[in-house]
């Protein structure tokens, strides 16, 4: 296994958020966090990271326990790709040579530039290079944020909601691009999803939140219209749309 989570526990003082999750996946595997808002997605994606200290449980990346690794370490082995992060006043080349900071010893490496041209080209953010981040849009930003974890070479990439800031045509070329990278790269994606039909689409495996605990898991069987009701509260259809599962509203 790439990932092995087991048996996460999480709590906001004496709260608890997260209650027991266990789930593992392989090389080019990508799997959807699903539920309803304030569910604990995002807060899955920060405890994998380390981000947040967990309670108790394990992450486990090629059968290393994170949690014996230093932060340099962990960001070798998992790109971490929020909803929303810091726009400083750096040119988009040098936000995604940030990503190479866990690699880099005494000076930036000749590697190290061609590995941050490569992401950006394969973004298709030549063209806003030398743009500075707090000018370019929200969807492009995200677009660097990819870049930057993907210029880390981690194992696992994490992503919060990668398509909250780009229209129609841009939520699909986005979702194919993280799809090609995770399949060409060997990599494992785990991503926070409210758009049940995205994640459909783009997704080989689910986890379904509730009340912080798993309610199902699994390919796409477990995304169905009594599952669905019970952790959204919404009456759905889930039918074949020209070969792709879609969930319509009642």
């Amino acid at each position: 296994m790439m990932l092995d989570v087991n048996g996460i526990r999480f709590a906001y003082k004496s709260t608890n958020i997260l209650d027991g999750v266990d789930f593992d996946l392989g090389p080019t595997e990508v799997l959807s966090i699903l539920g309803p808002n304030g569910v604990g997605k995002t807060t899955l994606l920060k405890c994998i990271n380390g981000i947040l200290r967990i309670r108790s449980g394990t992450v486990m990346v090629q059968k290393e326990d994170l949690s014996t690794l230093s932060r340099t370490e962990v960001a070798k082995r998992i790109g971490y790709v929020p909803q929303r992060g810091d726009q400083p006043r750096i040119t988009v080349f040098d936000a995604v040579l940030l990503g190479r900071k866990p690699h880099i010893t005494w000076d930036v490496g000749r590697a190290d530039i061609d590995m941050t041209n490569q992401a950006i080209k394969s973004l298709g953010l030549e063209d806003l290079a030398m743009c500075y981040i707090d000018e370019i849009s929200g969807g492009e930003f995200q677009k660097v944020q990819i870049a930057r974890a993907l210029v880390q070479e981690p194992n696992v990439i994490l992503l919060d909601e990668p398509t909250s800031s780009l229209d129609l045509r841009n939520q699909h070329r986005m979702m194919r691009r993280i799809v090609d990278l995770v399949k060409g790269k060997g990599l494992t994606a785990v991503m926070s999803m409210h758009d049940l039909n995205l994640a459909l689409r783009y997704s080989d495996k689910f986890i379904m939140l509730k009340e912080g605990r798993i309610f199902a898991a699994g390919g796409s069987e477990v995304v169905t219209p009594e599952n669905i009701e019970h952790v959204y509260e919404i009456s759905v259809y889930v039918e074949k749309v020209r070969g792709h599962l879609t969930v319509v509203p009642c």
